[in-house]
C-alpha cells in the first residue's frame, strides 16, 4: 500500500503574529520518520511530508495539494493538541479531492480523546492511539480493521474502539528514523539557537515513557511501561546520522534521558573508547544523578543538560513535581557545573495554584543558580495529563479551551491567583528579560561567542526576517493585544469533550458521549514482562 505521512504545521505562535519560531528551532518529526521506515521495512512505500519544513508550500489546501501528489491510498497525519483542527482541515480538503483515500489520525491529541473524535469529525475514518507501529503495519497490510489493535474507527453507524495493544518491548527492532525523507534535512533543520558548537545538528529519541509522574504531563501514548534503545544502538544511531548526513550534534529529546542509569554509563563508555567526534544534550532528573554519571557525560561529549524544575515555591513543587526539593537543584546544579557541563532550567509558568508572588519567587530562584540556559513554558493543559480535571472543574481557574492556542506560547489557563492573562503576560516577560539582562548570563554569553559562530551566522543569514518580526512586534502591539483577547474559536471545534479515560493512567480514550453507537472490544492482558516495575531498568 502506498502511505503518505504528515507532519501537520499547526498553531506555533499567539493570535496575530506571524509564525517565526523556526527561525529558532526547526526539529525534524521523528515520530513519523520512525512510522515510515517502520513500513518501509516491511515493503510498503512511504512518503513523508512536514508541512512546517523549509521547502513546505504555505496554506493548508497547499499542502493537502502537496500530501495528494505523492498518489497516497492511506494518509497518515500526526496531531498534537494545537495542530489538530489543522490535521482535520487538510484531512476534509482531501476527502473532497479523493474520498477514497482512508485519513488516520494519530498522536496524543487522538490517544487522550480518542472515540469522541470520530463522532465529532466524520472527515477522519480512524484513530490510531498509542504506538503507532503496529497499527499502521496492519492498515498497510490489510487486515480487517475489527482486528486491528489501537485503532478506533467507524463501523456503519457505529464507533468500533478496539483495545489497546502490548507495547514493543525491544526498541532496538525499529529501524532508525527515515531521515532521508526529510526534504532539506540536516542543513535546514537546526537546535534551538546557542544549545550547540558544532554542526549540523539533529534530534533523537531513546526511550519511550518515563517512569515518573508529574501533574502535567499526558501519559496516554506509552502509559505507564517505560522503554528504551540499547547502548549500542545508540552509539550506531550516532554513527549514522554522522557518517550518512553530517551531524555533529544531537539532542536526546527522551523525557528523561538518564532513567536507566547502566545505560547511560555503557553509552558514555562506547563514546570514550570509540570517540565519534560529536556533542550531545540531554535531560537528567534532579537529585537522581551523581558526580560520576556527569563526569562520564562530559567526557563522552555531552554539552549541556536540563533538568525539569517547574517552580521555586515548596508547595507547588510538592503538587505538581513531587520529589524534586529546591536544596536538591541547588545541588545538582553545581554538579553540573563542576563536571564542566552546562546547566538548564525547565520551568512552567501558570499552573493551578501559581500567584504573582509564587513567579517572583521563582523568578529570584532562577537567578541564584546562575543557570548557563534556561526555558519557561506557559502552561496548557492537555487532557490525558493528570490535573486536567482539576484545570477544568473551574475551581482553580479559568480556561480556555481553545486547541490551537494550546501550545505553550499561550496563557490559556488563568489561575484564580491572577486578575488577567494580560497581568501573567506582563510577568512572563518581565523575567524573561530579566534573565536574559543579567550581568551573569552576557557574562557566559559573551565568553562564548566563537563557540556560538554557527547560531550567530544563522542569524545574520536570516536577519531580515529577524528584524522583521521585531518591527511587526513593535509597531503593533495594541493590535496584537486586541486579537489575543479577541481570538475566535476554530468553528469546528467542540469543547469540553469528555474523553472514557482508564482511572489508573487515563491512558484509553473510549467512549463518546453521544447517541452515536459504541462498540469496545476488551483487552487482553498484558504480557507479564510489561507489568514489571519500570524501575528496575536504572
Amino acid at each position: 500500500m502506498q502511505i503518505t505521512l504528515v507532519h501537520p504545521a499547526g498553531f506555533n505562535f499567539v493570535p496575530g503574529q506571524p509564525d517565526f519560531s523556526v527561525l529558532a528551532n526547526r526539529m525534524p518529526p521523528i515520530g513519523i520518520l520512525q512510522l515510515a521506515s517502520w513500513l518501509e521495512k516491511h515493503g510498503h512505500p512511504t512518503q513523508v511530508h512536514d508541512c512546517l519544513g523549509p521547502h513546505a508550500p504555505q496554506g493548508i489546501e497547499a499542502n493537502a495539494d502537496h500530501v495528494l501528489a505523492t498518489g497516497p491510498e492511506l494518509v497518515g497525519l500526526s496531531a498534537t493538541t494545537c495542530g489538530f483542527m489543522e490535521a482535520v482541515d487538510m484531512a476534509a480538503y482531501i476527502k473532497l479531492k479523493r474520498p477514497e483515500i482512508m485519513i488516520v489520525i494519530g498522536n496524543v491529541h487522538a490517544s487522550s480523546i480518542g472515540a469522541p473524535l470520530l463522532e465529532r469529525f466524520p472527515v477522519i475514518d480512524a484513530l490510531c492511539i498509542g504506538e503507532g507501529e503496529g497499527a499502521m503495519l496492519d492498515l498497510a497490510e490489510g487486515k480487517p480493521l475489527a482486528g486491528i489493535d489501537n485503532l478506533i474507527f467507524r463501523e456503519g453507524e457505529r464507533i468500533v474502539v478496539n483495545p489497546r495493544r502490548n507495547r514493543i518491548l525491544d526498541l532496538d527492532e525499529l529501524p532508525f528514523p527515515a531521515y532521508e525523507k526529510l526534504a532539506g534535512f540536516p542543513r535546514d533543520y537546526y537546535l534551538p539557537l546557542f544549545a550547540y558548537e558544532q554542526r549540523w545538528g539533529a534530534t533523537m529519541i531513546t526511550s519511550r515513557g518515563c517512569p515518573y509522574t508529574c501533574s502535567f504531563c499526558d501519559r496516554t501514548v506509552f502509559e505507564r511501561l517505560y522503554k528504551v534503545n540499547s547502548a549500542e544502538y545508540i552509539y550506531a544511531h550516532m554513527k549514522y546520522l554522522r557518517d550518512r548526513f553530517g551531524v555533529h550534534h544531537v539532542n536526546f529529546y527522551d523525557d528523561l534521558f538518564t532513567a536507566s542509569k547502566k545505560r547511560v554509563f555503557a553509552l558514555c563508555q562506547l563514546l570514550i573508547e570509540k570517540p565519534l567526534g560529536m556533542h550531545f544534550n540531554c535531560a537528567i532528573r534532579t537529585g537522581h544523578t551523581s558526580d560520576e554519571m556527569l563526569g562520564k557525560i562530559k567526557q563522552a561529549g555531552g554539552l549541556m543538560v536540563s533538568m525539569g524544575i517547574e517552580s521555586a515555591d515548596p508547595g507547588m513543587m510538592e503538587r505538581h513535581k513531587a520529589g524534586v526539593t529546591l536544596a536538591e537543584v541547588k545541588k545538582t546544579v553545581e554538579q553540573i557545573h563542576a563536571a564542566g557541563l552546562r546547566a538548564k532550567g525547565l520551568f512552567i509558568f501558570g499552573l493551578p495554584g501559581e500567584t504573582p508572588e509564587t513567579l517572583k519567587a521563582t523568578s529570584d530562584f532562577i537567578l541564584s543558580l546562575d543557570l548557563d540556559e534556561m526555558n519557561m513554558t506557559k502552561f496548557s493543559p492537555m487532557y490525558g495529563a493528570p490535573i486536567w480535571d482539576e484545570c477544568v472543574s473551574g475551581e482553580e481557574g479559568e480556561f480556555n479551551e481553545d486547541w490551537r492556542l494550546m501550545n505553550c506560547l499561550n496563557f490559556v489557563f488563568l489561575p484564580k491567583g491572577f486578575s488577567s492573562r494580560e497581568e501573567m503576560d506582563a510577568l512572563y516577560n518581565w523575567h524573561i528579560r530579566r534573565f536574559y539582562d543579567s550581568k551573569a548570563y552576557r557574562r557566559r554569553f559573551a565568553k562564548r561567542l566563537w563557540q556560538h559562530r554557527w547560531s550567530l551566522w544563522h542569524l545574520i543569514r536570516n536577519l531580515p526576517r529577524v528584524m522583521q518580526a521585531a518591527r511587526y512586534f513593535s509597531a503593533n502591539k495594541a493590535q496584537l493585544d486586541a486579537l489575543k483577547r479577541d481570538f475566535p474559536l476554530h468553528p469546528d471545534q467542540p469543547t469540553r469533550l469528555q474523553p472514557f479515560l482508564s482511572p489508573e493512567l487515563k491512558a484509553d480514550a473510549i467512549v463518546a458521549m453521544s447517541p452515536v453507537k459504541l462498540s469496545r472490544r476488551p483487552r487482553p492482558e498484558a504480557e507479564e514482562s510489561e507489568l514489571k516495575d519500570c524501575q528496575s531498568c536504572a
